[in-house]
């Protein structure tokens, strides 16, 4: 089990996320929460996983200090759609906006997750699909309104009101789309910590 090999290892999860604290504490694994922040700019030709790859790995090097039996957790999602990423929104308008765009179609959501020790990096990462269907107006000023999606990539959260009246289908991980790849994750440092 996961839980017993952790015992010798102390999970610092750079995250102020609830619902990545929620996954973890579920998942059994301790940590404590340490976030820094960095400025979210990447080259403009990284595409797809690169770009939340890099992302997640700049956020790491925030950390220069890890003792041997520290490993850093550090991720980023991106919604991708039509080539291109959609991050965060940054008000209203633009949230109303960036769901009218997912609004009927399907999109990708692509979440890399970095594990940091003091003698090691693993990056990984998963993509999942997202069939939304047609949103109206009203549907979207109400979601918008009420639930303030501004610290969610594309501007929704799956598992809230929005999801529940538009989602048609997934393909991947529902985790992932909720904002970790929880198998992924615990799958990794299982393998990090058996070595």
């Amino acid at each position: 089990m996961l839980q017993q090999k952790l015992k010798n290892h102390n999970i610092i999860l750079a995250s102020g996320s609830p619902r990545r604290h929620q996954f973890f504490n579920e998942l059994g694994i301790p940590f404590t929460s340490d976030v820094r922040k960095i400025e979210e700019t990447y080259p403009h030709t990284l595409k797809r996983e690169e770009i939340t790859d890099y992302l997640s790995q700049q956020k790491a090097s925030m950390f220069q200090d890890l003792s041997k039996n520290e490993i850093l957790i550090t991720s980023d999602t991106i919604v991708w759609k039509g080539g291109k990423a959609m991050e965060k929104p940054k008000n209203a308008a633009h949230a109303k906006k960036m769901l009218a765009h997912l609004s009927g179609q399907f999109h990708e959501v692509i979440t890399s997750v970095c594990f940091t020790g003091a003698a090691f990096q693993k990056t990984v990462n998963e993509t999942t699909k997202v069939w939304f269907s047609e949103l109206s107006e009203e549907e979207i000023d109400h979601y918008v309104d009420t639930y303030q999606p501004f610290d969610k990539a594309g501007a929704y959260g799956i598992q809230e009101w929005i999801g529940y009246i538009g989602v048609e289908k997934i393909e991947g991980s529902f985790f992932n789309v909720v904002g970790l790849p929880t198998r992924l994750v615990y799958k990794t440092l299982l393998e990090l910590v058996s070595k």
